[in-house]
């Protein structure tokens, strides 16, 4: 079928329009999320190394604060990355996992078992590992670090073996990175956090419940959420609870209902349409046409209603995530100062969590996967291999972000802290490079195994 070309605009294109075309259509890769993650790694990694490595650890030690009257909330740059935009991060995350829930593959027990299975699988055989080595000792409260999967990089690695890869393993991985992150939350609520305010805490339960009463009320605009949204941060921060916690929290309170159903959007839209083109008159632009003018303004409103708040507050947010907060965020925590390194290293911290995350994670997620479908709970896609599936769950084993988020968390000594750091970074690389490897070889042998057939 052929597709129509657009017609061409009377108007030239404007040069930053053209200049910035490249970037727009690297953006919209797979890819290139988990490509400038990496890229912002590197860098730390380098700075941290340089001979300007003191200004590298000094700047995110500078203190930054908020005054209003005669209060203040002074934080150094380090803190408000971390407990500041990585909020954001996880209200995406929140906004993701909702949507999960209530429309995808987490809105129903047979299409959930099988990744929440190889989730669980996933966080339980790492954490064992990890304390293994470190049980009793003090690495012990990293527990939680080889647990996490940066879903970023690992379905930017999937997405660079291109259409090969069936469309059931990125729905798995997707699915099972989400049922982590829920893991990965509740594991950060309940296990890492310092001790709490219980003024604080029903300070933020008024204003979750003014939250919950907007939804109710059916109220749709951003803003009421975001700013009732920042009062339920700083009470989260106050109270002992890890600030980003509030961000999952405000997510389950954003609408997911639409205010017009498919239907009536379509009618809507035509009638809007319709009188556009009725209105057309020679010489006169959108600019004099008030008739027109019209008609756009009641296709603006049925397209805005025809959009719950979940969805366009995840798509809007979606590229500030990935392209600001996520490497913003390496930037400031993948910076390791490697001199000397070795010889005040923590082995029992830097080999739970790489052995966790290259070994436990693949282990956990193909046998508790294995387990669902042999007792029935669950069922292997009829486009997926038990080797697919199994070079999936190596990917599992990219924590980075979440793995470096809990180790901040986790860990108060700098050595153990950097021990940590080196075991995510080298373990995120052996575990993406062998996903990569095995997701290939399957996809070869199964296009091997498909010719004959066709022939």
């Amino acid at each position: 079928m052929t597709v129509p070309t657009p017609p061409r605009s009377s108007a030239p294109e404007p040069i930053l329009v053209r200049v910035l075309r490249p970037f727009q259509q690297f953006t919209h890769t797979e890819a290139a999320g988990g490509i400038v993650l990496l890229a912002c790694a590197a860098v730390a990694l380098l700075w941290a190394n340089s001979p300007w490595a003191a200004s590298y650890f000094h700047l995110w030690e500078a203190t930054i604060g908020i005054r209003v009257g005669g209060r203040a909330l002074d934080l150094s740059l380090h803190h408000w990355i971390n407990d500041g935009l990585m909020a954001v991060f996880f209200f995406v995350v929140g906004l993701e996992i909702k949507r999960e829930m209530l429309v995808g593959e987490l809105s129903s027990p047979r299409q959930a078992a099988l990744p929440i299975a190889g989730a669980l699988g996933g966080m339980v055989v790492p954490a064992l590992i990890y304390a293994t080595f470190n049980a009793g000792g003090p690495g012990a409260p990293g527990w939680g670090i080889p647990m996490a999967t940066d879903i970023a990089f690992a379905l930017g690695v999937l997405a660079l073996l291109g259409p090969r890869v069936p469309v059931v393993l990125k729905v798995f991985l997707t699915a099972l990175a989400i049922a982590d992150d829920i893991g990965a939350v509740l594991v950060i609520a309940l296990f890492y956090t310092s001790e709490l305010a219980f003024t604080w805490l029903l300070v933020g339960g008024g204003i979750l419940a003014a939250l919950i009463g907007l939804n109710v009320l059916g109220v749709r605009r951003p803003a009421a959420y975001l700013v009732l949204g920042a009062l339920l941060w700083l009470a989260f921060l106050k109270s002992g609870v890890h600030a980003t916690v509030a961000g999952v929290v405000l997510a389950m309170t954003i609408p997911s209902r639409t205010r017009v159903h498919e239907e009536e959007f379509l009618e809507v839209a035509r009638g809007a349409i319709d009188e556009f083109e009725a209105a057309c008159q020679p010489g006169e632009t959108v600019l004099t046409n008030r008739a027109q003018q019209e008609a756009v303004e009641a296709l603006e409103h049925v397209s805005e209603a025809v959009q719950s708040p979940l969805f366009t507050m995840e798509r809007k947010l979606h590229g500030a995530v990935a392209f600001f907060i996520m490497p913003v965020f390496a930037l400031a925590n993948a910076g390791v100062a490697l001199g000397g390194l070795l010889d005040s290293l923590s082995l029992a911290v830097t080999s739970g969590v790489m052995l966790g995350l290259v070994l436990g994670k693949p282990i956990g997620i193909t046998l508790f996967s294995w387990v669902a479908v042999r007792t029935g709970l669950a069922t292997l896609p009829a486009q997926a291999s038990w080797r697919a599936l199994h070079g999936v769950s190596w990917l599992g084993g990219i924590g980075f972000t979440m793995s470096l988020f809990i180790a901040g968390l986790a860990f108060a000594d700098a050595t153990l802290l950097d021990s940590a750091k080196v075991g995510i970074l080298a373990a995120s690389v052996v575990a993406g490079v062998a996903g990569w490897l095995m997701l290939r070889s399957a996809m070869s042998n199964a296009e091997k195994d498909v010719k004959p057939s066709m022939e």
